[in-house]
């Protein structure tokens, strides 16, 4: 992969109000280039980009995610001054991208693979079951995704369930510093794995930031048996229980960071569930349209494989 070519600085009018990146990309599986340009113009942060990553990846088309990797159509804006909310408000999936990383990839934590009660009959590209299947710490299904903990939906959308590292590594992440690695839909920032062990305090050391989600105490009647599917298979295996972690029921806090000194709401992309945030905790005016292969832009889904929908 050759080196990318990358314009960074920061504004008064905010953080990253110019990024410019463009990585060529000469892998097996992906062969171009990877483009993202994020902006501030007036009360709002702007993306365009083509959704491609900007960092090794895994193979596409594979045994068990068939489709190909294409272009995409990327364009967000978010709020430049977010406010928090007075509750969360839950996205993904149809529900609408919940944060996007600096490559212009999105993040959609969790997948369109359900069961049904009995766990007789599932899928994972969007069936009727109640049960949903998570993509990542789960040992029964398996989505394909890489070691980016990414994987391709039918139209082509490389995208993440999990912590980057390709980009995590290419922004330089490591035991010594937080990584910003993205923006979330209510225009808060989102970081990678690391956060300082006391919130409000740049001075004092850094941790991994852990989630406060813990497996239910409590199996529904109704759930596919344990003893076919361990519990954490299921999204709603999982139930946030305050004060366990570091971080909120949407995988955030307040406190200092490089880029905000003085303090700010974020979130963390971390190694414990939830893994990416499953609602964001403040207002929500993003507006976006997420993608959907460019015109031209790549072949239809392979064949010869389950289809995938998350």
């Amino acid at each position: 992969m050759l080196d990318p070519v990358i314009v960074l600085k920061n504004s008064t009018d905010g953080v990253m109000c110019n990024y410019i990146d463009s990585t060529p990309n000469n892998q097996p599986s992906l062969t171009i280039t990877s483009k993202s340009e994020w902006g501030c113009i007036g009360e709002k942060r702007t993306l365009n980009a083509n959704g491609i990553p900007d960092h090794e990846i895994g193979i596409f088309p594979n045994a068990n995610n068939p489709n190909t990797i294409s272009e995409q159509s990327v364009s967000a804006d978010f709020p430049l001054a977010p406010v928090e909310a007075t509750s969360p408000t839950q996205l993904g999936g149809p529900r609408g991208v919940i944060a996007y990383v600096l490559n212009g990839v999105k993040v959609d934590a969790g997948t369109a693979g359900t069961c049904d009660d009995l766990g007789a009959s599932c899928s994972l590209a969007g069936g009727q079951g109640s049960w949903s299947i998570e993509a990542l710490g789960q040992m029964h299904f398996d989505f394909g995704d890489d070691e980016n903990h990414a994987h391709v939906q039918p139209g082509g959308a490389y995208h993440y369930h999990g912590i980057p590292e390709g980009f995590v590594t290419k922004r330089g992440g490591n035991s010594s510093e937080m990584t910003l690695i993205g923006w979330a839909a209510d225009g808060f920032p989102v970081y990678a794995r690391l956060g300082y062990s006391v919130a409000g305090d740049s001075s004092s050391s850094l941790k991994l930031m852990q989630g406060s989600y813990k497996l239910v105490g409590d199996v529904s009647d109704s759930r596919p048996s344990v003893s076919l599917y361990a519990l954490g298979t299921f999204t709603q295996d999982w139930e946030y229980s305050e004060g366990l972690g570091d971080l909120d029921e949407c995988n955030g806090r307040w406190g200092v960071t490089p880029e905000f000194p003085q303090g700010i709401y974020h979130y963390y992309a971390t190694d414990s569930y939830p893994y990416f945030q499953r609602c964001v905790s403040g207002v929500v005016e993003m507006s976006a349209s997420p993608g959907g292969p460019l015109p031209g832009g790549g072949p239809p889904p392979s064949g010869g494989g389950p289809p995938q929908g998350q």
